[in-house]
């Protein structure tokens, strides 16, 4: 047990409270901010083969581009070779041009007629132009100087009223309306879950005062992490998974960390004490569990910190900062709160007398007492609907969902529909191949340059390649004699195509760039597995080419790497969790068995929840009710990584509220049957109020507009639901019926007599852990 200073905190109420709302005014300027330092892409991982690929083309190769932007001209009554689509297509190239970031623009008129340019109907073109970095700025930071010049120049050139549909797409674009998309749903669920949570804990407290200070106390919560996280993210690269992350988070631990204080501090109130008696004995008792319980979430969190990943070190962060907050709010923001509120929690009182039915403990004694008759009953059928629904984790996929990955709703996202309607799509993250020589020779002779064709024709023998350029792959149909004759001079060749030699040539000469792209039918589950072929090209295998390595970098290898790593690191992160959580709760209990059966019974309802995610995401059953137009036929690897790692902690809260209250009831009447029971109507409508509360937040993020926070969030709703349902209030008790005085062993001592000796064992001499 951790001493807190419960006499101290209420005696220092007011600086307390007003040092907590001082902290928000200060920080929530910054917390405004948190959004746009957020990165959407990933860091590259250090070691991995993607890694090192993207590093040698940077350091090796005269590229000045760091992104790509593409803008989409789609006409339905008009042609490319109009000359009113070709005037607009050429003002908004020149447009672009002018901007001092962009360095090159190309069309299908500046291309030299390049197909992939324009669609085949002539009714879609493309504008590529290369984005250079400038005075340190992100390329993503010019997506809206990119579209205000896009914008001005189709108003200008009277675009919308003649029928022409235009879109800025690409990388940037991309990061930029995911950033925006993510904090517009972050504001917008959050605004749709507090009233739904101050309406359900209206009813469960009966007072207006007492249902709107754990809402504050969330709010407090969220605001401050969010600014803690922007400061982090000045110094250090941060996900903008974090962002959403920590409002699930900070909303539901926020609100069930409060619900408990509130509902103690009631208690005591109604046994007689002051407002002041009352806080101090709130701290010491629901404070500890507080304690306890948010110890529990922080495991799985800390858990996220070892793998060493962008995306789960950014949301590990992020949430034990908001848990950690909460705690800390919890304990004493709110009971010092409390104190000055005093009897003005109960306000309004005509709500109480109205609400008063729907708080009746007498259901929950009478449920509590059915199941202690039936156990083995109860044990099978929860046990037999966790099956039905654990039994599709047979069939989970990890990968890249083969739609719906990019927000579709965005401009970006509507740009990337027309550029799959020409059957482009694959172009905007083509796989970037680097070959580069071992032993410093160049690839200019003619025995090289057949190796660099020998692997591009390699490259071309998967059907999912639908084209590769590169110093080989300049044109469809040129033999190779035409390359080993135009490449024979190498000063001629770089001043006669200084931008294509620069482009897929070493500086040295000694390393050669692909890029492949990918048929606009291949899904991005599919590109995983397209750049796995690409990988088992063997190079060494060529006579000219013995002392040279291939290696893939871009989106898709990068997303494989990634997925790889995690996949390696999961079982530690798994074992390390349950370790820890086991020995956390067999250090408080005193006991083997409850840690061990809580370690399992959490698992079921984690592995249900994932069952259920491949049912409604990978399979598509149900997916329009959350927006998703059809099965996703993969499942990202971070959602149940993150979904273990902190659903794992959050359902441990509801064992601990339960298995607490139980062993105080055990320790005051010794017996088992009597104390399951008694524990279970004390707290059955605490855990179900406060699990209603969980899920309305996390299911809330199931409709939110990224597929990675939906996976999460749905995951995170499920799991809850299950745990607080099935597990805490059907199987866990009918196991703690059944294993009886067992559950308690070693810490519990027999009772011999009614002088109240005890047999072996020492734990009943110890203060019980302590009650919600």
């Amino acid at each position: 047990m951790i001493p807190l200073p419960a006499g101290l905190i209420v005696r220092w109420r007011w600086p307390i409270v007003a040092f907590w709302i001082a902290l928000v005014a200060l920080i929530a300027p910054v917390a405004n901010e948190v959004h746009a330092r957020l990165q959407v892409g990933g860091q590259n991982m250090p070691g991995s083969e993607s890694t090192r690929a993207e590093d040698l083309i940077r350091s090796q190769f005269s590229n000045d581009f760091t992104a790509f932007a593409v803008v989409v001209v789609k006409s339905d009554s008009l042609v490319v070779t109009r000359r009113r689509y070709a005037a607009y297509v050429d003002s908004l190239t020149v447009a672009l041009q002018r901007l001092p970031f962009v360095l090159k623009t190309l069309n299908w008129r500046q291309g030299g007629g390049l197909a992939e340019l324009k669609s085949d109907d002539g009714h879609i073109a493309v504008i590529v132009a290369g984005v250079r970095q400038v005075n340190d700025n992100d390329p993503t930071s010019y997506t809206l100087q990119l579209r205000e010049v896009v914008d001005s120049t189709a108003r200008a050139m009277g675009a919308p009223d003649a029928g022409f549909e235009t879109h800025l797409t690409g990388g940037p674009a991309f990061d930029f309306d995911t950033r925006t998309v993510t904090a517009e749903d972050s504001r917008r669920l959050e605004q749709a879950v507090i009233p739904l949570s101050l309406l359900v804990l209206v009813i469960v407290f009966g007072t207006l005062v007492a249902a709107s200070v754990p809402i504050a106390v969330g709010f407090i919560a969220i605001e401050i992490t969010l600014g803690l996280i922007a400061m982090i993210a000045t110094w250090t690269p941060m996900s903008i998974f974090v962002l959403n992350i920590t409002t699930m988070v900070g909303l539901g631990v926020g609100i069930d960390y409060s619900l408990l204080i509130v509902t103690r501090f009631r208690e005591e109130m109604a046994a007689g004490l002051n407002s002041h008696d009352a806080a101090v004995a709130t701290i010491r008792t629901a404070g500890q569990a507080v304690i306890t319980s948010g110890a529990t979430v922080m495991v799985g969190l800390v858990a996220l910190l070892v793998v060493p990943l962008h995306e789960t070190r950014s949301v590990g962060t992020g949430g034990l900062l908001v848990v950690g907050t909460s705690i800390l709010l919890s304990i004493s923001f709110l009971p010092a709160s409390l104190a000055i509120l005093g009897r003005g929690v109960e306000w309004p009182h005509v709500l109480s007398r109205i609400t008063a039915p729907l708080r009746s403990e007498v259901g929950w004694m009478r449920y509590a007492a059915s199941l202690a008759r039936h156990p083995i009953r109860a044990i099978i059928i929860s046990g037999g609907i966790l099956l039905v629904f654990i039994l599709p984790v047979s069939q989970l996929r990890i990968g890249l969902p083969v739609s719906g990955w990019f927000p579709k709703d965005t401009e970006a996202g509507r740009g990337l529909a027309l550029l799959e309607q020409m059957r482009a799509g694959g172009s905007l993250q083509p796989i970037r191949v680097v070959l580069h020589t071992t032993d410093g020779t160049g690839l200019w002779d003619a025995d090289r340059l057949r190796g660099l064709k020998a692997v591009s024709d390699a490259m071309y023998r998967d059907p999912r390649v639908r084209l590769v350029r590169s110093l080989v792959d300049v044109r469809p149909g040129i033999p190779l004699w035409q390359y080993i004759l135009a490449y024979g001079d190498t000063a001629k060749a770089r001043a006669r195509s200084p931008d294509f030699v620069r482009a897929y040539l070493s500086r040295d000469g000694t390393a050669a760039l692909y890029d492949v792209v990918l048929a606009d039918s291949v899904t991005l589950d599919g590109s995983l597995e397209a750049v796995r072929n690409l990988r088992r090209i063997d190079v060494k295998s060529l006579p000219t080419l013995q002392h040279a390595e291939l290696m893939a970098g871009g989106f898709a290898p990068s997303s494989l790497d990634f997925r790889d790593e995690l996949l390696r690191r999961f079982p530690l992160l798994v074992l390390l969790v349950l370790g820890v959580t086991g020995v956390m709760l067999g250090v408080v209990f005193r006991s083997v068995l409850v840690p061990i059966k809580a370690v399992i019974m959490n698992c079921f309802s984690v592995a249900a929840a994932f069952g259920l995610t491949v049912v409604v995401f990978q399979w598509g059953i149900g997916a329009k009710v959350i927006g998703i137009d059809g099965p996703t036929r993969a499942i990202f690897v971070l959602g149940p990584v993150l979904v273990f790692a902190i659903v794992f902690g959050l359902s441990m809260d509801y064992e601990v509220f339960l298995l607490a209250r139980i062993k105080e009831e055990f320790d005051r009447s010794h017996d088992n049957d009597s104390a399951t029971i008694a524990g279970l109507a004390a707290t059955g409508a605490t855990i179900t109020n406060a699990a209603l509360i969980m899920i309305l937040v996390f299911g809330a993020f199931a409709f939110a507009r990224v597929l990675a926070v939906q996976m999460v969030g749905f995951g995170l709703a499920v799991a809850v639901l299950l745990d607080a349902t099935v597990i805490r209030m059907v199987m866990v008790p009918s196991v703690m019926h059944l294993a009886g005085r067992f559950n308690w062993w070693p810490g519990y001592r027999r009772r011999t007599g009614a002088s109240g000796d005890y047999r072996r064992g020492s734990a009943g001499s110890l203060p019980p852990p302590p009650a919600p």
